[in-house]
Protein backbone atom coordinates (compact mmCIF):
# COMPACT_ATOMS: atom_id res chain seq x y z
CA UNK A 1 0.00 0.00 0.00
CA UNK A 2 1.04 3.52 -0.36
CA UNK A 3 2.78 5.06 2.63
CA UNK A 4 2.42 8.74 4.07
CA UNK A 5 4.86 10.80 6.02
CA UNK A 6 4.57 14.17 7.25
CA UNK A 7 7.65 16.30 5.80
CA UNK A 8 10.77 15.94 7.54
CA UNK A 9 9.78 12.68 9.12
CA UNK A 10 10.27 10.23 6.19
CA UNK A 11 13.12 7.76 5.91
CA UNK A 12 16.24 8.80 4.25
CA UNK A 13 16.45 8.51 0.60
CA UNK A 14 12.62 8.58 0.98
CA UNK A 15 10.70 10.32 -2.38
CA UNK A 16 7.16 11.56 -1.70
CA UNK A 17 4.07 11.43 -3.54
CA UNK A 18 3.45 15.29 -3.47
CA UNK A 19 4.62 17.27 -0.18
CA UNK A 20 4.59 21.34 -0.19
CA UNK A 21 7.24 23.73 -1.01
CA UNK A 22 7.64 26.46 0.80
CA UNK A 23 10.73 28.98 0.00
CA UNK A 24 8.90 32.01 -0.48
CA UNK A 25 7.84 34.64 2.25
CA UNK A 26 5.76 32.46 4.38
CA UNK A 27 7.92 32.84 7.61
CA UNK A 28 7.49 36.57 6.63
CA UNK A 29 4.19 37.02 6.40
CA UNK A 30 2.96 34.58 8.96
CA UNK A 31 5.38 35.92 11.31
CA UNK A 32 3.55 39.68 10.78
CA UNK A 33 0.43 37.99 11.82
CA UNK A 34 1.74 36.19 15.26
CA UNK A 35 3.30 39.87 15.70
CA UNK A 36 0.31 41.62 15.48
CA UNK A 37 -2.03 39.27 16.87
CA UNK A 38 -4.18 38.96 13.73
CA UNK A 39 -4.18 35.48 14.05
CA UNK A 40 -7.93 34.36 13.51
CA UNK A 41 -10.54 34.56 10.68
CA UNK A 42 -9.95 38.41 10.65
CA UNK A 43 -7.39 40.09 8.93
CA UNK A 44 -5.56 41.59 5.86
CA UNK A 45 -4.23 38.78 4.48
CA UNK A 46 -7.90 36.76 3.99
CA UNK A 47 -9.07 39.76 2.21
CA UNK A 48 -5.60 40.22 0.02
CA UNK A 49 -5.43 36.36 -0.31
CA UNK A 50 -9.10 36.40 -2.06
CA UNK A 51 -8.09 39.22 -3.91
CA UNK A 52 -5.03 37.21 -4.98
CA UNK A 53 -7.01 34.14 -5.95
CA UNK A 54 -9.71 35.88 -8.01
CA UNK A 55 -7.31 37.67 -9.84
CA UNK A 56 -5.60 34.54 -11.16
CA UNK A 57 -8.58 32.87 -11.87
CA UNK A 58 -9.96 35.61 -13.64
CA UNK A 59 -13.08 36.00 -11.21
CA UNK A 60 -14.77 38.84 -9.82
CA UNK A 61 -15.15 37.59 -6.22
CA UNK A 62 -13.42 34.82 -3.88
CA UNK A 63 -14.48 33.65 -0.37
CA UNK A 64 -11.54 32.15 1.09
CA UNK A 65 -12.88 29.14 3.65
CA UNK A 66 -11.42 26.15 5.80
CA UNK A 67 -10.63 24.01 3.43
CA UNK A 68 -12.31 22.93 -0.22
CA UNK A 69 -14.72 20.95 1.29
CA UNK A 70 -16.29 23.51 3.17
CA UNK A 71 -16.23 25.65 0.09
CA UNK A 72 -18.26 22.97 -2.14
CA UNK A 73 -20.61 22.43 0.52
CA UNK A 74 -21.25 26.41 0.54
CA UNK A 75 -20.98 26.40 -3.50
CA UNK A 76 -24.16 23.79 -3.28
CA UNK A 77 -26.16 25.58 -1.06
CA UNK A 78 -25.76 28.92 -2.76
CA UNK A 79 -25.99 27.92 -6.32
CA UNK A 80 -29.89 26.70 -5.18
CA UNK A 81 -29.76 22.73 -4.15
CA UNK A 82 -32.06 22.28 -2.07
CA UNK A 83 -32.81 18.90 0.20
CA UNK A 84 -33.67 15.84 -1.98
CA UNK A 85 -32.67 17.20 -5.03
CA UNK A 86 -29.95 15.54 -7.51
CA UNK A 87 -26.50 16.59 -8.54
CA UNK A 88 -24.79 15.24 -11.24
CA UNK A 89 -20.98 14.26 -9.92
CA UNK A 90 -17.77 12.81 -11.47
CA UNK A 91 -17.88 9.36 -9.71
CA UNK A 92 -13.86 8.66 -10.53
CA UNK A 93 -12.96 11.61 -7.60
CA UNK A 94 -11.50 11.81 -4.04
CA UNK A 95 -14.73 11.75 -2.35
CA UNK A 96 -15.39 15.29 -0.93
CA UNK A 97 -17.44 16.52 -3.92
CA UNK A 98 -19.68 13.71 -2.74
CA UNK A 99 -19.89 14.17 1.37
CA UNK A 100 -20.62 17.60 -0.16
CA UNK A 101 -23.43 16.85 -1.96
CA UNK A 102 -24.68 14.70 1.41
CA UNK A 103 -24.20 17.51 3.44
CA UNK A 104 -26.69 20.25 1.56
CA UNK A 105 -28.92 16.71 2.35
CA UNK A 106 -29.00 15.88 -1.71
CA UNK A 107 -28.05 12.85 -3.40
CA UNK A 108 -25.26 12.21 -5.80
CA UNK A 109 -25.92 10.79 -9.68
CA UNK A 110 -22.35 9.13 -10.24
CA UNK A 111 -21.17 10.05 -14.06
CA UNK A 112 -18.35 8.06 -15.69
CA UNK A 113 -15.19 8.86 -16.80
CA UNK A 114 -14.28 9.62 -20.52
CA UNK A 115 -11.15 6.91 -21.49
CA UNK A 116 -9.22 9.32 -22.91
CA UNK A 117 -8.32 11.91 -20.76
CA UNK A 118 -10.04 10.50 -17.85
CA UNK A 119 -12.78 13.30 -16.62
CA UNK A 120 -16.39 13.19 -16.56
CA UNK A 121 -18.17 11.46 -19.63
CA UNK A 122 -19.55 14.31 -20.71
CA UNK A 123 -21.74 12.61 -23.38
CA UNK A 124 -22.99 10.20 -20.84
CA UNK A 125 -23.91 12.90 -18.70
CA UNK A 126 -25.78 14.58 -21.65
CA UNK A 127 -27.53 11.07 -22.74
CA UNK A 128 -28.92 10.85 -18.99
CA UNK A 129 -29.88 14.09 -18.75
CA UNK A 130 -31.97 13.59 -22.24
CA UNK A 131 -33.15 10.25 -22.19
CA UNK A 132 -33.20 9.32 -18.29
CA UNK A 133 -35.24 12.62 -16.80
CA UNK A 134 -38.37 14.53 -17.79
CA UNK A 135 -38.65 18.04 -18.22
CA UNK A 136 -41.52 19.74 -16.84
CA UNK A 137 -43.16 22.58 -15.19
CA UNK A 138 -39.69 24.08 -15.80
CA UNK A 139 -37.95 21.47 -13.93
CA UNK A 140 -35.88 18.75 -15.12
CA UNK A 141 -37.06 15.46 -12.85
CA UNK A 142 -35.07 11.76 -13.02
CA UNK A 143 -37.54 9.61 -14.12
CA UNK A 144 -36.45 6.45 -12.13
CA UNK A 145 -36.42 8.61 -8.49
CA UNK A 146 -38.58 11.35 -9.67
CA UNK A 147 -36.24 14.11 -7.61
CA UNK A 148 -35.53 17.28 -9.31
CA UNK A 149 -31.86 17.50 -11.03
CA UNK A 150 -30.32 20.72 -9.52
CA UNK A 151 -26.61 21.01 -11.06
CA UNK A 152 -23.81 19.14 -12.44
CA UNK A 153 -20.21 19.11 -10.66
CA UNK A 154 -17.23 17.88 -12.51
CA UNK A 155 -14.11 17.71 -10.56
CA UNK A 156 -11.29 18.44 -13.04
CA UNK A 157 -9.13 15.20 -12.25
CA UNK A 158 -5.13 14.98 -11.19
CA UNK A 159 -4.82 19.17 -12.71
CA UNK A 160 -6.63 18.51 -16.52
CA UNK A 161 -10.20 19.99 -16.99
CA UNK A 162 -13.53 18.55 -18.24
CA UNK A 163 -14.58 19.34 -21.52
CA UNK A 164 -16.70 22.23 -20.01
CA UNK A 165 -18.55 23.47 -23.18
CA UNK A 166 -21.14 20.81 -23.56
CA UNK A 167 -22.06 21.14 -20.02
CA UNK A 168 -22.62 24.71 -20.07
CA UNK A 169 -24.83 24.18 -22.80
CA UNK A 170 -26.61 21.35 -20.80
CA UNK A 171 -26.65 23.87 -17.87
CA UNK A 172 -28.31 26.09 -20.22
CA UNK A 173 -30.97 24.15 -21.38
CA UNK A 174 -32.44 22.47 -18.61
CA UNK A 175 -31.77 25.31 -16.18
CA UNK A 176 -28.94 23.59 -13.88
CA UNK A 177 -25.68 25.07 -11.53
CA UNK A 178 -23.00 24.47 -12.86
CA UNK A 179 -20.33 23.93 -10.23
CA UNK A 180 -16.38 23.23 -10.88
CA UNK A 181 -14.59 21.20 -8.62
CA UNK A 182 -11.24 22.66 -9.49
CA UNK A 183 -9.78 21.73 -6.32
CA UNK A 184 -6.70 19.81 -8.32
CA UNK A 185 -6.17 22.03 -11.17
CA UNK A 186 -5.37 25.62 -9.82
CA UNK A 187 -3.45 26.94 -12.75
CA UNK A 188 -5.02 24.53 -15.67
CA UNK A 189 -6.66 26.06 -17.98
CA UNK A 190 -9.55 24.82 -20.50
CA UNK A 191 -9.58 26.37 -23.89
CA UNK A 192 -7.20 29.52 -22.42
CA UNK A 193 -9.06 29.96 -19.91
CA UNK A 194 -8.92 28.92 -16.26
CA UNK A 195 -10.58 26.49 -14.44
CA UNK A 196 -12.80 27.35 -11.85
CA UNK A 197 -13.62 30.82 -13.49
CA UNK A 198 -15.62 28.98 -16.24
CA UNK A 199 -18.82 27.66 -14.85
CA UNK A 200 -21.36 29.67 -12.21
CA UNK A 201 -18.77 28.92 -9.25
CA UNK A 202 -15.55 27.57 -8.88
CA UNK A 203 -14.06 26.09 -5.85
CA UNK A 204 -10.07 25.56 -5.21
CA UNK A 205 -8.31 23.68 -2.46
CA UNK A 206 -5.05 24.54 -0.52
CA UNK A 207 -4.28 21.17 1.10
CA UNK A 208 -1.02 20.43 1.88
CA UNK A 209 -0.80 17.80 -1.43
CA UNK A 210 -1.64 20.51 -3.83
CA UNK A 211 0.36 22.86 -6.14
CA UNK A 212 0.20 25.45 -3.53
CA UNK A 213 -1.08 24.89 0.15
CA UNK A 214 -2.01 26.95 3.04
CA UNK A 215 -1.73 23.83 5.63
CA UNK A 216 -5.92 23.44 4.55
CA UNK A 217 -7.70 26.05 2.63
CA UNK A 218 -9.99 26.54 0.14
CA UNK A 219 -11.64 29.17 -1.92
CA UNK A 220 -15.23 29.61 -3.24
CA UNK A 221 -14.42 31.93 -6.81
CA UNK A 222 -17.38 33.35 -8.99
CA UNK A 223 -18.54 36.40 -11.29
CA UNK A 224 -21.54 36.63 -9.44
CA UNK A 225 -21.96 39.19 -6.74
CA UNK A 226 -24.76 37.84 -5.09
CA UNK A 227 -23.32 34.43 -4.81
CA UNK A 228 -20.68 35.62 -3.29
CA UNK A 229 -22.15 37.77 -1.40
CA UNK A 230 -24.73 34.57 0.16
CA UNK A 231 -21.63 32.23 0.04
CA UNK A 232 -19.39 35.09 2.43
CA UNK A 233 -22.25 35.71 5.03
CA UNK A 234 -23.18 31.46 5.61
CA UNK A 235 -19.19 30.82 6.18
CA UNK A 236 -19.07 33.65 8.96
CA UNK A 237 -22.20 32.04 10.91
CA UNK A 238 -24.71 33.95 8.76
CA UNK A 239 -24.55 36.94 11.09
CA UNK A 240 -26.93 39.59 10.75
CA UNK A 241 -26.30 42.01 13.21
CA UNK A 242 -22.71 41.69 14.98
CA UNK A 243 -23.37 43.63 17.55
CA UNK A 244 -26.23 42.03 19.04
CA UNK A 245 -25.02 38.71 17.29
CA UNK A 246 -28.39 38.19 15.47
CA UNK A 247 -28.67 35.21 12.81
CA UNK A 248 -31.93 34.96 10.59
CA UNK A 249 -30.49 32.05 9.02
CA UNK A 250 -28.03 28.44 9.98
CA UNK A 251 -24.71 29.69 9.47
CA UNK A 252 -21.50 27.72 9.35
CA UNK A 253 -17.71 28.62 10.66
CA UNK A 254 -16.03 28.51 7.39
CA UNK A 255 -13.69 31.31 7.43
CA UNK A 256 -10.22 30.75 6.85
CA UNK A 257 -8.13 32.30 9.62
CA UNK A 258 -5.47 34.94 8.53
CA UNK A 259 -2.38 33.00 9.50
CA UNK A 260 -3.06 30.10 7.15
CA UNK A 261 -3.94 33.34 4.23
CA UNK A 262 -0.73 34.98 5.10
CA UNK A 263 0.94 31.56 3.60
CA UNK A 264 -1.56 31.31 0.88
CA UNK A 265 -0.58 34.82 -0.26
CA UNK A 266 3.07 33.81 -0.14
CA UNK A 267 2.19 30.55 -1.93
CA UNK A 268 -0.17 32.50 -4.93
CA UNK A 269 3.38 34.57 -5.29
CA UNK A 270 5.59 31.35 -6.56
CA UNK A 271 2.28 29.71 -8.36
CA UNK A 272 3.45 30.97 -11.89
CA UNK A 273 7.01 29.38 -11.29
CA UNK A 274 5.26 26.16 -9.54
CA UNK A 275 3.01 25.56 -12.24
CA UNK A 276 6.22 25.53 -14.66
CA UNK A 277 8.09 23.52 -12.61
CA UNK A 278 5.55 20.74 -12.49
CA UNK A 279 4.75 20.76 -16.71
CA UNK A 280 8.49 20.70 -16.82
CA UNK A 281 8.32 17.11 -14.34
CA UNK A 282 5.35 15.50 -16.67
CA UNK A 283 7.51 16.39 -19.59
CA UNK A 284 10.61 14.69 -18.18
CA UNK A 285 7.91 11.75 -17.37
CA UNK A 286 6.70 11.91 -20.44
CA UNK A 287 10.28 11.17 -22.59
CA UNK A 288 11.65 8.47 -20.39
CA UNK A 289 8.62 6.22 -20.04
CA UNK A 290 6.71 6.59 -23.44
CA UNK A 291 8.75 3.49 -24.82
CA UNK A 292 7.86 1.04 -21.57
CA UNK A 293 5.57 -0.86 -22.68
CA UNK A 294 2.19 -1.81 -20.98
CA UNK A 295 2.76 1.52 -19.47
CA UNK A 296 -0.10 4.20 -20.60
CA UNK A 297 0.71 7.75 -19.93
CA UNK A 298 -1.69 10.75 -19.72
CA UNK A 299 -2.84 12.97 -22.24
CA UNK A 300 -3.38 16.69 -22.75
CA UNK A 301 -6.39 17.43 -25.04
CA UNK A 302 -5.70 20.34 -27.91
CA UNK A 303 -8.41 22.58 -25.91
CA UNK A 304 -6.50 22.05 -22.58
CA UNK A 305 -3.67 23.30 -20.49
CA UNK A 306 -2.81 21.07 -17.67
CA UNK A 307 -1.39 21.52 -13.91
CA UNK A 308 -0.14 17.81 -14.13
CA UNK A 309 -1.19 18.06 -10.27
CA UNK A 310 -0.10 14.15 -9.82
CA UNK A 311 1.29 12.48 -13.09
CA UNK A 312 -0.64 9.56 -13.45
CA UNK A 313 -0.01 6.11 -15.29
CA UNK A 314 -2.15 3.56 -16.59
CA UNK A 315 -0.70 -0.26 -15.79
CA UNK A 316 -1.55 -3.21 -18.19
CA UNK A 317 -0.87 -6.29 -16.11
CA UNK A 318 -0.07 -8.54 -19.48
CA UNK A 319 1.99 -6.01 -21.09
CA UNK A 320 3.75 -4.81 -18.14
CA UNK A 321 4.19 -7.71 -16.08
CA UNK A 322 3.02 -6.42 -13.22
CA UNK A 323 -0.52 -4.81 -11.82
CA UNK A 324 -0.62 -1.16 -10.68
CA UNK A 325 -0.42 -2.64 -7.26
CA UNK A 326 2.29 -4.88 -7.59
CA UNK A 327 4.56 -1.82 -9.32
CA UNK A 328 3.06 0.49 -6.16
CA UNK A 329 4.39 -2.16 -3.34
CA UNK A 330 8.08 -2.59 -5.74
CA UNK A 331 8.10 1.24 -5.64
CA UNK A 332 7.56 1.64 -2.14
CA UNK A 333 10.45 -1.26 -0.93
CA UNK A 334 12.61 1.09 -2.99
CA UNK A 335 11.38 3.74 -0.86
CA UNK A 336 9.22 5.58 -3.67
CA UNK A 337 5.94 6.86 -2.49
CA UNK A 338 3.13 6.33 -5.20
CA UNK A 339 -0.62 6.16 -4.71
CA UNK A 340 -3.76 4.34 -7.13
CA UNK A 341 -6.88 6.46 -7.61
CA UNK A 342 -9.72 6.51 -5.29
CA UNK A 343 -12.17 4.22 -4.71
CA UNK A 344 -14.97 5.39 -7.78
CA UNK A 345 -17.51 6.61 -5.54
CA UNK A 346 -20.36 4.98 -7.20
CA UNK A 347 -18.94 1.92 -5.33
CA UNK A 348 -17.86 3.49 -1.66
CA UNK A 349 -19.65 1.74 1.36
CA UNK A 350 -20.61 5.16 2.40
CA UNK A 351 -22.59 5.79 -0.65
CA UNK A 352 -24.23 2.83 -1.32
CA UNK A 353 -28.06 3.22 -3.00
CA UNK A 354 -27.26 6.18 -4.79
CA UNK A 355 -27.36 5.99 -8.54
CA UNK A 356 -24.98 6.02 -11.11
CA UNK A 357 -24.98 6.24 -14.94
CA UNK A 358 -22.50 2.88 -16.66
CA UNK A 359 -19.47 3.72 -14.40
CA UNK A 360 -17.22 1.23 -16.24
CA UNK A 361 -14.10 3.59 -16.86
CA UNK A 362 -14.12 4.59 -13.53
CA UNK A 363 -13.71 1.14 -12.64
CA UNK A 364 -10.87 0.16 -15.25
CA UNK A 365 -9.03 3.31 -14.41
CA UNK A 366 -8.88 2.74 -10.96
CA UNK A 367 -7.52 -0.98 -11.28
CA UNK A 368 -4.95 0.63 -13.61
CA UNK A 369 -3.41 3.81 -12.44
CA UNK A 370 -0.62 4.57 -10.44
CA UNK A 371 0.28 8.14 -9.87
CA UNK A 372 4.06 8.99 -9.13
CA UNK A 373 6.20 11.44 -7.33
CA UNK A 374 5.32 14.70 -8.40
CA UNK A 375 6.50 17.25 -5.85
CA UNK A 376 6.88 21.26 -7.11
CA UNK A 377 10.47 20.15 -5.02
CA UNK A 378 10.87 16.52 -6.60
CA UNK A 379 14.76 17.10 -7.59
CA UNK A 380 16.23 15.60 -11.39
CA UNK A 381 17.98 13.03 -9.63
CA UNK A 382 15.12 11.99 -7.46
CA UNK A 383 12.61 11.95 -11.07
CA UNK A 384 15.36 9.23 -12.63
CA UNK A 385 15.42 7.06 -9.86
CA UNK A 386 11.40 7.19 -10.00
CA UNK A 387 11.84 5.94 -13.61
CA UNK A 388 14.60 3.87 -13.35
CA UNK A 389 12.57 1.64 -11.13
CA UNK A 390 9.49 1.91 -13.43
CA UNK A 391 11.89 0.96 -16.76
CA UNK A 392 13.51 -2.04 -14.80
CA UNK A 393 10.47 -4.24 -15.06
Amino acid sequence: MSIAFEPGAAPAGFIPLSVPEIRGNEWKYVKECLDTGWVSSGGSFVERFERDAAGYVGTKHAVACVNGTSALHIALLVAGVLPDDEVVVSSLTFIAPVNAVRYARAWPVFMDSEPAYWQMDVGKAADFLEKECLWKDGELRNKVTRRRVAAILPVHVLGHPVDMDPLIALCEKFRLALIEDATESLGAKYKRRPTGAVGDIGVLSFNGNKVITTGGGGMLVTNNETLASKARYLTTQAKDDPVEYVHNEIGYNYRLTNVQAAMGCAQMEMLTEYIVTKRRTAAAYDAALSEVAGLTLPRQAAWAESNWWLYTVLVDHARYGEDSRGLLRRLAAAKIQTRPLWQPCHLSPAHLGCQAYHCDVAERLNREALSLPSSVGLRPDEQQRVINAIARA
